[in-house]
């Protein structure tokens, strides 16, 4: 069906070629199709298979989907033949549209990118141009513009269409306008100019619709033609050959024969290059002309500069008739005359210095002359010739020109008194005063007025305008915004708001007023150029960022980033250069050269930058960032003695220094006891005759405190450090307690080591009292001595009886031994007795007191179970006697009390 289509399409009227692609692609700066009133002659316009806004709409195939109309299917068909019909007709649409897909990428100029259709593309453009350069003697500089459109025929996605912003390809049809040059393709074309023609003819009745010939514009130069141009075929850039075929030894869309346009400005001669796009290039004849002036002989020069000037002055008289033109040989009139002269204005009274260039002027003054009448003076500011008539000679008329007088000059004419019925302002009325000077006055009569919109009446002065507050809902021409103008006549002004939307390019927005449909597409145009800048493709605004740029075959011209004085070659790219892989031969510190590669731009891995929010965030991808990095170590080995003089080992140049070999450095220190147990270091000699094992400045000085044996009972280390010789005496002072710990006391060291037995005694005694308790419990009473303290207590204390009635004072060491003792009398015995006759009363009492309770509250308790009233009960009331010890046991312990405190 689709097929069909497409083969009926141009002939019979159902739709144009490229319509599907123009659909599919949509088309971004295109207007849109009419609506409202026009919308009839829209759809008469219209073609079958077109929708509302203009574009192919093909029915998909209901075959795939089910039976068609009218068809039968019997009940006894198995399933299997639809589901295999069905596949079949799905594979055969997948094939169908990959064939379609890769003639599409075939025929496409943005896949000519390799050397060879470059080379195939510069001897098509030598084949181009070979007429016109044998007309130049080889000289093509006149070519540029004409070469510039041409490559971009070649180049990938440089033709594009505005209307639709798709690459125009090699097998599609096209239109060139002949204003700008801009390529659309035929179908996008077509409908622009129909859109646009309908456009502005919409406002238009239905009685003056197609009477007059309205223009349609290009869409990007807006150069206007007219609807009997509006294309419909397909042509070649010269226009001679219809439906040209598609030549891959041709530029696309040429047809491959002479051009034959007429240059412009027109000269007469034809353009001779081949079928190309763009401009026709400047005139190549040689004809023979002289210069501006006609003064030079006439010489050969090309038809396109041949109006040329020899440079010489022009000679030429000035319009002021004095002097003449000294400017060089130029074209056209000659400049007014720049000199300055003294010229009188043109009543002569006063004199200026004016450009000779112009002679006549006007003063401010005012003639003054007397006129022919003798009464009155001229009146006009300077003027030549003579002043004329005095203007109050005459017949005159009065004010309201109904009456004329014949009078002196000196007299005013009076007025007639007759009525004005001069016409008044508003042009209706008459004037209804008498002949009167001066204007008339407005008129006041009163009229019934209707407003502009005519929607209201009302009764008011003649002069005044009537205009009612009612807003205008009609929507203006852009179709979007209501008028609003208050009492508006119904011709509503245009739209007086700017579009503001955003073009199909992206970059800028329509600056135009708004307006119906789609925005006219970008006029602007982007160079897009390689890195260094010396190949340049023009391409429409919008397309430069998915266009590649162009592939430049110049060495890169970048100077070199590391410290070489040249880089490798390489072709012209952007970003930066690669990395230079030249040895680095920078000299280094030790005067040798680095033999590694050049290493001023290397990767280095950035790490720490960026630190995640939480484990949700997914770990960014490492960053690299390109430095300079300083040169290796230099590796050279070199043969050094450790800093010992120990060993000589070989090391590399970098590290070629003294160095230490780990092992203990030996020397013998100056107490002559220990070595120096340092690491091996560097030893400064104080003596170049002095021993080579003997310690210097640099080895550690021994801290070791004095080891040697001390005198026998002397606690203390030597005083010295680490000493040659014997140790000196002790004199330092020991802190001791005395014997009974008590007293801390300074004796010197030297004092209590030489002392013998007894006078260690003495030295370590307090000379106090013994603090320390006998086994008695009393203190020693002694000097401090050392050993255990005498058992033989001289301490007088009181001995009591049992009961602690009796006391008496003995010696404390006799009641140790238990040679004395004292026993209770007879009166201790019967004040005991009585005591324990007292206690057994008292618990007896206690005892019987506790019966008592318990045997009340158990009365109580049952005669609360007998369920007597609440009322009537009555509270048991139980009359406890008193034992004859509670009524008289106060009496009896006062006095036993008393008796035993007077005996104790």
């Amino acid at each position: 069906m689709e097929a069909q289509w497409r083969q009926g399409g141009r002939g019979r009227g159902r739709g144009r070629p490229g319509d599907e692609l123009a659909a599919r692609s949509g088309a971004a700066a295109r207007p849109p199709a009419a609506r409202g009133r026009g919308g009839a002659r829209a759809a008469a316009a219209g073609t079958i298979g077109e929708g509302a806004s203009g574009e192919c709409r093909v029915l998909p195939s209901t075959r795939a989907a089910g039976p068609r109309a009218g068809e039968r299917r019997w009940p006894g068909a198995p399933a299997e033949l639809s589901s295999l019909k069905k596949f079949d007709e799905i594979k055969k649409a997948n094939q169908a549209a990959a064939k379609k897909l890769v003639e599409d990428q075939l025929s496409s100029s943005s896949e000519e990118d390799d050397e060879d259709a470059e080379v195939k593309q510069g001897k098509i453009l030598d084949k181009t141009f070979t007429i016109y350069t044998s007309q130049t003697d080889g000289d093509a500089s006149e070519l540029e513009r004409t070469r510039q459109y041409m490559n971009e025929a070649f180049q990938s996605g440089a033709m594009t269409c505005l209307i639709c912003i798709a690459s125009v390809k090699r097998n599609q049809a096209v239109w060139s306008c002949c204003g700008c040059f801009c390529i659309f393709h035929l179908v996008c074309i077509q409908k622009w100019a129909k859109d646009s023609l309908f456009l502005v003819s919409s406002p238009l009745t239905d009685d003056d619709f197609g009477k007059k010939d309205y223009p349609w514009p290009c869409p990007k130069c807006r150069f206007e033609y007219k609807r009997s141009e509006t294309p419909s075929k397909y042509y070649c850039y010269c226009g001679k050959v219809e439906n040209p075929t598609v030549d891959p030894w041709l530029v696309p869309h040429s047809c491959g024969q002479i051009c034959e346009r007429e240059f412009k400005p027109s000269c007469g001669h034809k353009c001779l290059l081949l079928c190309h796009p763009g401009p026709c290039p400047p005139c190549p004849k040689m004809v023979t002309t002289t210069c501006h002036c006609k003064k030079a002989k006439a010489v050969p020069r090309r038809c396109s500069a041949k109006e040329w000037s020899c440079r010489l002055p022009c000679g030429r008289t000035l319009l002021c008739g004095q002097h003449a033109c000294e400017n060089p040989c130029h074209a056209g009139d000659c400049q007014p005359c720049p000199r300055v002269s003294k010229q009188r204005c043109i009543c002569g009274r006063q004199t200026a210095e004016r450009l000779c260039a112009s002679p006549q002027w006007q003063c401010d003054q005012v003639c003054g002359k007397c006129l022919p009448c003798g009464n009155h003076t001229c009146e006009q500011v300077c003027h030549a010739g003579p002043c004329g008539n005095c203007p109050r000679s005459g017949k005159r008329s009065c004010p309201c020109g109904k009456t004329k007088f014949t009078l002196p000059c000196t007299e005013d004419v009076p007025t007639c008194g007759d009525s004005c019925d001069k016409v008044l302002e508003c042009g209706i009325h008459k004037c209804s005063q008498r002949c009167h000077r001066g204007p008339c006055e407005i008129c006041r009569q009163e009229v019934e007025k209707q407003c502009r919109c005519g929607k209201h009446t009302k009764r008011m002065p003649c002069h005044k305008p009537y205009l009612c507050e009612t807003k205008c809902t009609k929507i203006r021409d852009c179709q979007k915004h209501q008028c609003r103008r208050k009492c508006c006549s119904g011709n509503c002004p245009p739209c007086d708001q700017v579009c503001g939307r955003t073009l199909g390019c992206r970059n800028h927005k329509c600056p135009s007023g708004c307006h119906r449909g789609s925005c006219n597409p970008c006029p602007e145009t982007v160079d897009v150029k390689c890195s260094c800048g010396k190949t340049v493709i023009t391409v429409p605004c919008g397309r430069e960022r998915t266009i590649k740029p162009p592939k430049c075959k110049q060495l890169c011209s970048r100077p070199p980033t590391c410290h070489h004085s040249t880089q490798e070659k390489h072709y012209c790219h952007f970003g930066r250069c690669p990395p230079c892989r030249q040895p680095c031969q920078k000299t280094l510190t030790c005067g040798h050269l680095c033999p590694v590669s050049c290493h001023d731009e290397a990767l280095v891995k950035q790490t720490g930058l960026h630190q995640s929010a939480g484990p949700w965030e997914q770990p960014s991808e490492p960053a690299f960032i390109q430095t300079a990095l300083p040169c290796p170590p230099c590796e050279v080995p070199i043969p050094v003695e450790c800093l010992g003089q120990h060993e000589v080992s070989p090391l590399p140049c970098h590290s070629a220094n003294p160095y230490s070999c780990k092992r203990f450095c030996g020397r013998l220190l100056d107490c002559q006891n220990h070595t120096c147990m340092k690491e091996c270091h560097h030893v400064t000699k104080l003596n170049s005759s002095g021993d080579g094992k003997k310690a210097g400045p640099e080895c550690s000085q021994c801290e070791e405190e004095c080891t040697k044996p001390r005198p026998a009972g002397c606690p203390h280390r030597c005083v010295l450090p680490c000493h040659p010789g014997d140790c000196p005496s002790c004199l330092q002072m020991l802190k001791i307690k005395c014997h009974c710990k008590l007293s801390v006391l300074y004796i010197e060291c030297l004092k209590l080591t030489c002392a013998d037995v007894k006078e260690k005694e003495l030295l370590l005694s307090c000379r106090n009292q013994c603090p320390k308790e006998l086994p008695c419990g009393h203190r020693c009473k002694e000097i401090c001595h050392s050993g255990d303290c005498s058992l033989n207590c001289s301490q007088k204390v009181k001995l009591r009886c049992l009961c602690k009635r009796l006391k008496k004072e003995v010696q404390c060491s006799k009641i140790q031994e238990g040679q004395v003792s004292l026993e209770c009398d007879a009166l201790c015995k019967e004040m005991k007795r009585k005591a324990h006759e007292i206690k057994e009363a008292e618990a007896k009492a206690a005892l019987e007191e506790e019966k008592r309770r318990q045997q009340a509250e158990l009365e109580a308790f049952e005669n609360r179970l007998k369920g007597r009233r609440k009322n009537k009960r009555r509270k048991d009331e139980v009359e406890v006697e008193q034992s004859s010890w509670q009524k008289y046991k106060n009496l009896i312990m006062l006095p036993v009390f008393g008796v035993a405190v007077v005996m104790v």
